[in-house]
Parts: C-alpha cells; sequence; structure tokens
C-alpha cells in the first residue's frame, strides 16, 4: 500500500513566494481624537498655491504631494522630530505617518530635506500663517502670554554675551513704548481716543486690530 503524503502550505509564513499579501488599512488603527487627525483636518483647508508653484510645469511629478509633505513636516515637528533621517524613519515606520502618507512612498530623506530647504521656502511663511490665523478664528489663541524657553544664543557682537529673559523683558518694553506712539499717532489721524494698558494690552490691541481691519475695508469699498 502506498503512502499517500500531503503536504500541507502556511499561507501566513512569512517569506515564503507563495504568501497572500493583502494592503494593510490603516484608518481603522488610528484613533478618531488622535492629534493627527485635527492636524491633517486644519491643514487640508489651507490654500497651497504657493507651494504649488514652486514646482516646475515641465517637470516629472513629485514623490508625494506637496499638501502631504507639509502635513508630515508639521506633524513631525508637533512630535519633536526635527531631523530628516528620522522622519524618513517614521515615514517607514510610525502607523501616524504612514497615515498622512494614506498609501503614497515613504519619502528619503533627501527628498524631505530638498522639500524643506527649496520648495517650501517661499511658501513655509504663508502657510503658517494660515494656520495661525484659523487656530485665531477658533479662539484657540489667548494671545496673552509670551513665552521664553532656555536657549542660550551668541551675540556677533561678543562671543561671551548671551540674551537673557531680562534682555528680552527690556525689549518687550521698548515695543510697548512703540505702541504707545503708534496708537497716539492713529488717535491723531482717525480723531479717536485708543489707549493700550499693561493689564488689557491684548484687548486694548484687538480692539483696534478691528477698526482698522474695518477701516481698510471700507476704503477699499469706497473705491
Amino acid at each position: 500500500m502506498t503512502n499517500k503524503l500531503k503536504y500541507h502550505k502556511n499561507y501566513t509564513e512569512f517569506g515564503e513566494p507563495y504568501q497572500l499579501v493583502l494592503p494593510l488599512s490603516l484608518e481603522g488603527l488610528v484613533p478618531d481624537n488622535d492629534s493627527v487627525r485635527l492636524l491633517s483636518h486644519e491643514l487640508e483647508e489651507l490654500d497651497y498655491s504657493l507651494l504649488y508653484q514652486a514646482y516646475s510645469a515641465k517637470g516629472r511629478n513629485p514623490a508625494v504631494d506637496p499638501k502631504t509633505m507639509f502635513k508630515i513636516l508639521a506633524y513631525a515637528y508637533s512630535q519633536n522630530i526635527y531631523s530628516s533621517r528620522k522622519i524618513e524613519t517614521a515615514c517607514r515606520r510610525d502607523i501616524n505617518f504612514m497615515w498622512l502618507l494614506a498609501g503614497q512612498r515613504a519619502p528619503d530623506h533627501s527628498t524631505i530635506a530638498r522639500f524643506r530647504t527649496g520648495f517650501l521656502a517661499d511658501a513655509c511663511e504663508t502657510l503658517f500663517y494660515q494656520m495661525v490665523k484659523r487656530l485665531e478664528e477658533a479662539c484657540e489663541l489667548s494671545k496673552e502670554t509670551v513665552f521664553i524657553d532656555g536657549t542660550k544664543l551668541e551675540a556677533c557682537a561678543n562671543r561671551y554675551t548671551f540674551v537673557w529673559k531680562k534682555s528680552v523683558g527690556k525689549w518687550e518694553e521698548k515695543m510697548f513704548g512703540k505702541i504707545q506712539d503708534a496708537v497716539q499717532l492713529l488717535n491723531h489721524e482717525y480723531i479717536q481716543d485708543f489707549s493700550v494698558s499693561a493689564e488689557t494690552r491684548t484687548q486694548d490691541l484687538q480692539k483696534i486690530s478691528r477698526f482698522l481691519e474695518e477701516k481698510c475695508r471700507t476704503d477699499v469699498n469706497g473705491r
């Protein structure tokens, strides 16, 4: 009687050529309340026209969509990741970064560095201004506190001179004096009685800002 040998293939065994590989959906792996979802939602609404203009129309398509690259950089910075090599590693290993890529191939560190220092250079200020503006409109910025870290900055004039908190405080006082001069000039020009006090300067400046914005809109519509 001939023995009949039965061979059972293990289709889940790693490394076999007959393994069945299906695309992994990351949607269920990222919690609904994760910060990466909020960041992606907020950055999605920005105007990226200036960023896209940095890419040549005759050149080849970028490896990763510029909007996605900006989201990756913004999220990396929020996670205290600044090195282009570490961002590349995160794009290959971190679920949140992979979720941002949405199926696109992870960029290498050279692509990230070129994007950050080249393509993004002209649009960076505009994009972050839009982001701050959205946070302000959502009442997420109080503008009442100035944050100063412990970084020591070496001055060009003297290698032993550093900028300390006391120096920043003096600069703030000088800036407040300039604000007072500007407010007096504004009152004289528009016949107003605005004032800015140290205790309520945030509210006072917001009031003046609203007045100037309304004045600009009136002047533009009156033309």
